[in-house]
């Protein structure tokens, strides 16, 4: 069953809160919208940065052993590197 909604309260400095509004204006939305969704984006980004994956010792042996195998040559790698990007051209 879904909880009801709760309220979170913050203080903010004036000119944090009219840069928070000019944001929130400009992608159509309300304050409490935009920060909300601010928060939940950077919240999962934190949390997502944190994974741990639980792998026997077998696949830890072999994902150890991609990492420590030397570099096979790529020509198609080479090549996208040596290109200048668009912006550099």
């Amino acid at each position: 069953m879904p909880r009801p909604n709760c309220v979170i309260n913050l203080r903010a400095r004036e000119p944090q809160r009219e840069l928070i509004d000019r944001a929130a204006e400009v992608q159509g939305k309300n304050r409490t919208e935009f920060m909300l969704n601010a928060a939940v984006d950077r919240a999962n980004d934190v949390l997502s940065s944190r994974q741990v994956f639980h792998v026997d010792e077998e696949t830890f042996l072999r994902f150890v052993a991609a990492l420590d195998a030397p570099i096979e040559p790529n020509p198609r790698l080479e090549r996208l590197l040596a290109t200048p990007a668009p912006w550099e051209r």
